[in-house]
């Protein structure tokens, strides 16, 4: 096996092992770092969420309470949880990929009954109080879908006086969701979760292909790196070994009038060279005292 086989036997394994380490290393950067634009989308839609609901508490609740306690009619628009998922509704319609929901274990409107999936986000937090969020990817028929989960906690006696018991519940309240359902809730109690979910597929497509391009990359630099190291290797090793090979080969046979090979420079085949020619012209001489 010559030195040039060898030489690039070893580039290659290098390679490859570089390059397989590379690879693992490089794909899970990539889905993590396409998991975290997701996931940024996904705390970005609920801070809208949270800002509908707040505008909604502040400015619209005021105006509807007196409608509220009346009795003749509820104002769902009201209450912060339907403003909030109603106006999703709007951007749903253009991203149907794109959900935000407020399931709760017991609510009033049955719509905002939890899915099985979600119902773990909410027992979740519930056993494991000052659980600020959670994240999750489940498989769809569409990809993989990330969600993003925050609890809804009774934090203020306010929510109770819809939510504790039918007798002091808003009349309107009653008379339009029934008094079975969304009642009995408690002070700090978490009663259900923010939920919203973000698909993966384009953003996982985007990391696949920058990761093909990158690893395409790579090897098209290796080729480089080796076409150049070769041509390198031919000049300056390999090219002038072969020529004192061949004058060595010769010498040994008995042919003297073999030319010296010059080499310039300080490097290892010039100094070799320089030694190989002393030691030519010493046999040449040692050869010519042992002629009669």
């Amino acid at each position: 096996m010559g030195l040039r086989t060898k030489f690039n036997l070893a580039i290659v394994a290098a390679f490859l092992i570089g390059f397989a380490g590379a690879g693992v290393f490089l794909q899970r950067l990539f889905v993590e770092n396409a998991r975290e634009q997701v996931l940024q989308n996904a705390r970005i839609m609920m801070s809208a969420a949270d800002a509908v609901s707040h505008f909604t508490d502040t400015y619209v609740g005021p105006l509807a309470e007196p409608i509220n306690n009346a009795g003749s009619k509820f104002v769902a628009a009201s209450i912060p949880f339907f403003a909030a998922q109603t106006t999703f509704k709007d951007v749903q319609a253009q991203f149907p990929d794109y959900t935000y929901r407020e399931p709760a274990l017991n609510p009033t409107n049955l719509n905002d009954r939890p899915t099985d999936w979600e119902a773990d986000y909410i027992h979740a937090f519930r056993d494991k109080q000052g659980l600020k969020e959670l994240t999750g990817v489940r498989e769809t028929p569409t990809g993989a879908v990330l969600s993003l989960a925050r609890p809804i906690a009774v934090d203020s006696a306010d929510c109770l006086a819809c939510h504790g018991t039918p007798s002091k519940a808003p009349a309107a309240l009653v008379a339009t969701y029934g008094g079975t359902n969304g009642f009995g809730w408690k002070l700090h109690e978490v009663v259900g979760a923010q939920i919203v979910s973000v698909p993966m597929a384009l953003p996982l497509r985007q990391a696949h292909a920058t990761f093909m391009t990158f690893m395409a990359i790579l090897f098209g630099v290796f080729i480089a790196i080796v076409i150049i190291l070769n041509v390198l290797l031919h000049y300056a090793v390999v090219k002038p070994v072969v020529k004192l090979s061949r004058m060595a080969n010769a010498v040994s046979l008995g042919d003297m009038n073999v030319e010296e090979y010059e080499r310039k420079g300080k490097d290892e085949i010039a100094v070799l060279s320089m030694s190989f020619n002393r030691m030519r012209r010493s046999l040449d001489s040692a050869m010519r005292m042992l002629e009669p």
